[in-house]
């Protein structure tokens, strides 16, 4: 049997303003925007909204970057924390950005890319029921690393943008990222000298947002010391970061498919933004 799907000519005017697609995820529909538009690449963000929200209500808005060091991944990499916490009253997005293997582009543009989608949600806030003073960005690894940088790096913003919207985040949510760009830092030998205007740790200044930030003992790739001296850059500048350590963790060790550690560091997100007062204080759900 086949089945066909009638759209009105309405629905097809919108569609010729922003393209919108309409999925099944969870058992639950979802919504795919097209966020930015590159010769022939398509840039999407897929928006996880509350299974109830209230028109009347703007929700915190949580968005998500993959890792994959610049070079792969997508952005279904974070699907089951948008899971949780779109039942948290959030309303989560995962996004797509440039990689080396998809698109051969560097890393200095995954960060306009990164940037370019903040301010896409902030422009359309209204239209996504979302508050533009609640912004919370988080990613793993190159993600943390992308996340941190539309906080802190004032360089990489795509001249097509308007630079008017904001693209700094209220608060950062970041699982081992890429802090440190820098001599013996990860990807020093892509960035080079650029570092000093690229690495989030050597750009850290008064007004940057409360940051969570996980790291293993046993990450190859970001050293303890090395998250340890961001917070207390943070600290200095009079900025919040809560940084919890994780013994004999490695990289990637908060990932769904590491059960009892993806749900300790989800209990430990939620409680964090528990007290930015961006959700009630007693989660209704269990992590799965």
């Amino acid at each position: 049997m086949q089945h066909f799907l009638i759209i009105p000519r309405k629905t097809i005017s919108l569609l010729s303003v922003v393209t919108v697609y309409f999925f099944t995820y969870f058992g639950h529909a979802q919504t795919e925007l097209l966020y930015k538009k590159i010769d022939t690449t398509r840039l999407f963000l897929e928006v996880h909204t509350p299974e109830k929200p209230d028109a009347s209500r703007k929700y915190p808005a949580f968005i998500f970057f993959f890792g994959g060091g610049w070079q792969k991944g997508d952005r279904s990499h974070f699907k089951y924390h948008a899971e949780y916490f779109k039942q948290r009253d959030m309303v989560c997005i995962l996004a797509d950005y440039r990689t080396e293997s998809k698109h051969g582009t560097s890393p200095f543009i995954a960060v306009q890319d990164a940037k370019s989608a903040i301010r896409y949600v902030r422009k359309n806030a209204d239209k996504l029921g979302v508050d533009p003073n609640q912004i919370i960005v988080s990613g793993g690894s190159a993600g943390g690393h992308l996340a941190a940088s539309t906080a802190l790096l004032e360089k990489y913003n795509d001249p097509n943008d308007d630079l008017q919207i904001d693209c700094k985040p209220n608060a950062l949510v970041l699982y081992n990222p890429v802090i440190d760009n820098g001599p013996g830092g990860y990807g020093y030998e892509r960035i080079g000298d650029a570092y000093k205007d690229f690495s989030p740790l050597h750009n850290i200044e008064k007004g940057a947002p409360p940051t969570l930030l996980f790291l293993g003992t046993k990450d190859h790739h970001i050293p303890v010391v090395t998250a340890e001296y961001y917070k207390m850059v943070m600290d200095k500048v009079g900025s919040r970061c809560v940084l919890k350590i994780y013994e004999d963790k490695g990289h990637g060790f908060f990932n769904h498919p590491f059960k009892k550690m993806y749900k300790k560091t989800i209990q430990e997100t939620d409680e964090f933004l528990q007290s930015l007062g961006y959700i009630d204080e007693q989660p209704l759900i269990q992590v799965n």
